[in-house]
């Protein structure tokens, strides 16, 4: 519900300054006010001292309790469930991106707890299967079931479910079943049926696609399956894709709008430590950031020398990181062309990778960039498929000169020498790759890239370890 929304609907009134009246009606009837709960108490400050403290004292134990649970009256605008999109249409996924400490895992448990026990005003319709999802059981079970801001937490003690954790499950008092699921095992999402499902920190899933397709199949009953997603962002390919479905509505949080919540001292110390760094806008923000902040490139170093024209080149090489299979859901078949120019420094001149092709395809792939750019010779990585790769290159063309390059280090350890190259500036882009950019500013200490081998990445590492930091000996004459 949006502050617009809120604002529509009438402010709440005291019914009486009488010492004698008990707390006004609003309390009763609160899904039909929907105020604020700073509204009520802006209106109670006015009240002389003695009168509001009278008031205040007659209210029923049940009333307080009731007044501690109601989540339309403590929750911030973007804590409460978005309304239909903009053609009328009900979302299927509310993706809350929010900063740590932000208050998402609050949200995803009220709205669990709405949907679960068919709160007016929060939730439409009842939900009767209900998927908790997170990457582990254990964190499904200490986060968003016995969290301090977990189901367990924010639940009034006569509607809370029961936790049968032998069976993974809770059952509340309306009947509703909620299941723990571990998206790091996306095969057990086969099978069960659900009309609503939470998804805590997707960003963290070793394998989020997988977990979340399999899901969507699951999602089958009652008239408007919905999914709630809880997360600190980051800079997945994924993730974005999700952003951009029309079905999406995402909304965002700081941890600073949580900041009363949180210890006196902990935002100062965040600022003062992470403010207007990548890792704060992420953590504290929640903004995707597009590179890692302990990444190996930075995106500026590539901005700063990007060239819209090809120099004159000196040598040029295309470099092929070969997949170790030929399925559609394979690894790509790095393929990226690199020269030197005339001035000496070097030049990427294209990415040309394809994904999911048989060995004859991205070795015809390879051949024809090799001649397209004129290029000196191939480039290939052998570990996996060893004089193969060779063989099968030379099938589509036998004169084509071919360069093995063996694997020795990990992956961060070669790219080291070649990232500190565009550090120095000394790499130049000449044109844009947004895929092959995207990976070398998410590359991290793992190896990977958005949760994938880079294998384009990995193909501009050995073209430019070729051309820059192997020193080839030339041929002397030895004298005897």
């Amino acid at each position: 519900m949006t502050q617009q929304r809120r604002k529509k609907q009438a402010a709440p009134r005291l019914a009486s300054a009488d010492a004698t009246s008990p707390l006004p009606n609003w309390l009763t009837r609160r899904t039909a006010t929907a105020a604020s709960f700073s509204t009520v108490f802006n209106a109670l400050s006015t009240l002389p001292s003695h009168q509001r403290e009278a008031i205040l004292e007659a209210l029923k134990p049940d009333d307080i309790i009731r007044l501690a649970h109601d989540w339309m009256l403590w929750a911030r605008d973007d804590q409460l469930p978005p309304p239909a999109r903009p053609d009328g249409t009900p979302w299927h996924t509310w993706l809350i991106l929010g900063g740590r400490g932000s208050g998402k895992t609050r949200t995803g448990a009220e709205w669990v707890r709405a949907r679960a026990l068919g709160l007016g005003g929060l939730a439409d319709t009842r939900a009767h299967r209900i998927a908790l999802v997170g990457r582990t059981i254990g964190q499904v079970r200490d986060i968003m079931i016995e969290g301090v801001s977990g189901l367990m937490a924010v639940h009034a003690p006569d509607e809370r479910p029961i936790y049968e954790a032998t069976r993974n499950q809770l059952i509340w008092p309306t009947g509703t079943i909620a299941q723990l699921f571990a998206a790091d095992d996306p095969e057990n999402l086969r099978g069960p049926q659900f009309d609503a499902a939470w998804c805590d920190e997707l960003t963290k899933w070793r394998r989020p696609e997988a977990a979340w397709d399999t899901l969507q199949f699951a999602l089958r009953l009652g008239d408007c399956p919905q999914v709630c997603i809880t997360t600190t962002p980051k800079n997945l390919n994924f993730l974005k894709r999700l952003m951009a479905d029309p079905a999406t509505i995402t909304t965002r949080s700081r941890t600073a709008d949580n900041a009363r919540n949180l210890a006196p001292t902990f935002m100062a110390e965040m600022q003062r430590r992470y403010g207007g760094t990548p890792m704060g806008r992420q953590e504290l923000d929640g903004e995707i950031v597009e590179e890692r902040m302990h990444g190996l490139w930075k995106r500026a170093w590539i901005e700063q020398h990007r060239l819209d024209v090809r120099p004159e080149m000196e040598r040029v090489v295309v470099a092929v990181d070969p997949p170790v299979t030929s399925a559609a859901g394979s690894d790509s078949c790095g393929i990226v062309i690199a020269g030197i120019a005339v001035d000496g420094r070097a030049a990427i001149l294209a990415d040309r990778t394809i994904q999911g092709r048989t060995p004859d395809t991205w070795a015809r792939a390879a051949v024809q960039a090799y001649h397209d750019f004129e290029a000196d010779r191939l480039v290939a990585e052998v570990n996996q498929g060893g004089d193969l790769v060779v063989s099968v290159l030379h099938q589509v063309d036998p004169n084509v000169p071919v360069v093995k390059v063996r694997a020795t280090r990990g992956k961060w350890l070669r790219a080291e020498p070649v990232a500190q190259l565009y550090a120095e500036g000394r790499v130049n882009h000449v044109g844009t790759f947004p895929e092959l950019e995207r990976q070398m500013c998410d590359f991290g200490t793992d190896g990977l890239s958005q949760g994938r081998s880079p294998d384009r990445l990995d193909a501009l590492v050995w073209a430019l370890t070729d051309l820059m930091l192997v020193t080839r000996r030339t041929p002397t004459i030895r004298r005897l």
